[in-house]
């Protein structure tokens, strides 16, 4: 079994306010969770309304499968018009 692990930090412009922040946020978090079937969660960059560090894994038992998937989720992350992916982290356990 192989976990595939992404750490990834996004720049968000329009947010004005934490609320702006965690309605933007917990929104693509919601459609990631449909759409890819992984765990994904929003990390420590709690008070800063304009920066998200969110972490995701995917759990199977084929790396390339893992990481053809990961690269579709890091495609539709990228194309979010609200914010900017600045720094990817991939890592495997």
């Amino acid at each position: 079994m192989l976990v595939g692990t992404f750490v990834v930090q996004v720049h968000i412009p329009g947010a004005t306010s934490l609320k702006d922040k965690r309605r933007i946020v917990k929104g693509m978090i919601a459609k990631v969770q449909n759409r890819f079937n992984v765990s994904i969660v929003e990390l420590n960059s709690g008070d800063l309304w304009q920066r998200a560090t969110i972490g995701i894994a995917m759990v199977g038992d084929n790396q390339d499968h893992i990481e053809r998937q990961l690269q579709l989720l890091l495609n539709f992350l990228d194309a979010e018009p609200r914010w900017e992916v600045t720094q990817v982290h991939l890592d495997w356990n």
